[in-house]
């Protein structure tokens, strides 16, 4: 629900205000058990081509399955089916390619470990003078420039961002002037768009705010303060989903113009096949991974050939793919997506002027998956250990907190905006979407993929070794270079 505050609730929320500092690699875990369907397993079917095979709905029956759901425009459709025959008599079916498990994975680590306390009386930072009393804690918009984008007059207005995550604080002050509802969709049965949580870390809002929280004189300011938020639900609030919801989320994100696609999330599939970690049980072997990494490449092509720019979060494995075949983390190694690493500094609350642009420990890395990096946020185990209180404008906290990313939260009350700290590669791709929505907009508002892609390169600052680097890739993006 959007609502208008009124100066006075304004400082209301400010003492109400609740701050978190949340430790969260949001590294991708293997498969999870799926829940148990009512009328079965679920499945993909896969067409031979980008159309579905005429009568299918009648030949599932046939083979002992229920059509319920269909993406025409990838040629795939969803079917449920209790016979342990299912997919070897579908795959006959003429037309079709194959049929693969659709199985429900853990696409974020839900396992967080929060470092919360309670502020109240906020006033402006004493530094910046910038009336959103939370913008000089976000160091990650000093090292993409974000600021020198906004002086030039680049916000990303008339730029609509897709994010796709798990649910939203869809009343957050930050959030909701910039959210569009009526677009904003939910893949995810048995939830809501709203995020239904106690806890008030809501991965899908706080990326949303890295990208796009407003600049209305309160708490935080996005990378693209004024581009469009269409948020779309593919996950459940704890981090798990199908691949239905996921590919579903990024047709849909496509079909409704979004110039940016936003995914901060994946998983990290072992090419050989995954299992249940608990049970041993295998939930698909190496041809049905195959299968479905082939679903998922037909909705990110899809999207490109709509002319979406497809960003996604490299992954938290610490991985060289250079030198791992056997893994690859998705959706940032489907076709035209644009992987992201993460960057932050070491000790930033100690000295404000350190390096902002140190590899993260955790950051798959490698010339082969890595396209360019975004402040993700690191940690110095050093200022870990030692439990050392830093105090940057009016907040107080453990000095490693702050080499983290701040951004929106939330709350069931919405009278409470929260705000929390997180790190992970979750937090470089909005990063990069909000370069994108500056680069966009700058342009007239429409741009194909790959003019996208080479504006980002254009404007990347080239850090490592000169040329595509391990973990800079083309190097980390840039927002004031973008601009003239």
């Amino acid at each position: 629900m959007q609502h208008m505050m009124t100066d006075g609730g304004k400082q209301k929320m400010k003492r109400a205000l609740t701050v978190l500092a949340l430790f969260a690699l949001l590294a991708v875990t293997f498969a999870a058990p799926a829940a148990a369907e009512p009328n079965g397993r679920s499945y993909l079917i896969i067409a031979q081509g980008n159309k579905l095979p005429e009568k299918l709905a009648e030949r599932v029956s046939a083979a002992g399955g229920t059509i319920t759901r269909t993406i025409p425009e990838i040629g795939i459709a969803v079917a449920t089916s209790s016979n342990p025959n299912f997919a070897a008599n579908a795959s006959g079916i003429s037309g079709v390619r194959s049929v693969a498990p659709n199985v429900r994975l853990q696409w974020i680590d839900p396992d967080l470990s929060p470092y919360r306390f309670a502020a109240e009386n906020f006033g402006n930072p004493p530094t910046s003078g910038d009336d959103d009393f939370f913008f000089d804690l976000q160091w990650g918009h000093d090292a993409v420039d974000a600021p020198e984008a906004w002086n030039a007059g680049a916000r990303g207005a008339g730029v609509r961002v897709a994010i796709l995550d798990t649910g939203f604080d869809l009343d957050h002050v930050d959030l909701a002037p910039n959210i569009n509802l009526g677009l904003s969709m939910n893949f995810v049965a048995g939830e809501t768009l709203s995020y239904a949580l106690p806890d008030p870390f809501s991965h899908g809002s706080h990326v949303a705010g890295i990208v796009a929280a407003a600049d209305n004189a309160f708490g935080t300011i996005g990378v693209a303060p004024e581009a469009e938020l269409v948020l779309v639900k593919v996950l459940g609030d704890a981090g798990s989903g199908t691949f239905e919801d996921v590919i579903s989320g990024i047709v849909y994100a496509a079909n409704v113009d979004a110039d940016i696609i936003n995914m901060s999330l994946g998983l990290a599939v072992n090419r050989h096949g995954f299992f249940d970690p608990e049970t041993g049980e295998k939930l698909a072997d190496a041809n049905e991974v195959a299968e479905l990494l082939v679903a998922l490449g037909r909705a990110t092509t899809y999207a490109y050939q709509q002319g979406t720019t497809v960003i996604a979060a490299a992954g938290n494995d610490a991985n060289d793919g250079d030198h791992n075949a056997d893994l690859v983390f998705v959706p940032a190694a489907s076709p035209h997506v644009i992987s992201i690493a993460a960057t932050g500094p070491l000790g930033w609350g100690l000295d404000p002027s350190t390096d902002l642009d140190v590899p993260a420990f955790y950051t798959n890395f490698g010339q082969s998956v890595i396209d360019f990096a975004a402040p993700g946020g690191n940690v110095d185990f050093d200022l870990l250990a030692a439990g050392t209180l830093c105090t940057v404008t009016f907040v107080t906290v453990p000095c490693w907190v702050f080499d983290l990313v701040f951004s929106t939260g939330s709350n069931l009350n919405p009278a409470i905006a929260s705000y929390l700290w997180a790190a992970g590669t979750s937090m470089a791709a909005p990063h990069t979407a909000g370069v994108a929505a500056i680069i966009i907009g700058q342009n007239g508002g429409s741009m194909h993929p790959a003019q996208v892609e080479a504006a980002l390169r254009a404007s990347a600052d080239d850090l490592g070794k000169p040329g595509n680097d391990d973990f800079y890739g083309a190097g980390r993006v840039n927002a004031g270079n973008s601009v003239p």
